[in-house]
């Protein structure tokens, strides 16, 4: 079970996340949470880029329903 914790964050930064939010079609404590996970495998794979990172964890949030499978553009042979 999840629990809730209410904490305090700038007022700028939580309208950067409300507006984000919007766009990206979650809460405004869902795009909190997007941007700290995101942050924290930045930190923990600083030789990844960030962008690689979000679209890693976004695609780990896709149910299997949702995901096309791979097709390699060529097929070596030997």
């Amino acid at each position: 079970m999840n629990t809730t914790t209410s904490i305090r964050i700038a007022q700028d930064l939580y309208d950067q996340a409300r507006s984000e939010a919007i766009v990206e079609h979650r809460t405004i404590a869902g795009q909190v949470e997007y941007w700290a996970k995101v942050g924290r495998a930045a930190l923990d794979n600083p030789d990844l880029p960030v962008s690689f990172i979000a679209e890693s964890l976004a695609s780990l949030s896709e149910s299997k329903d949702e995901t096309t499978e791979f097709v390699p553009r060529t097929i070596h042979r030997s």
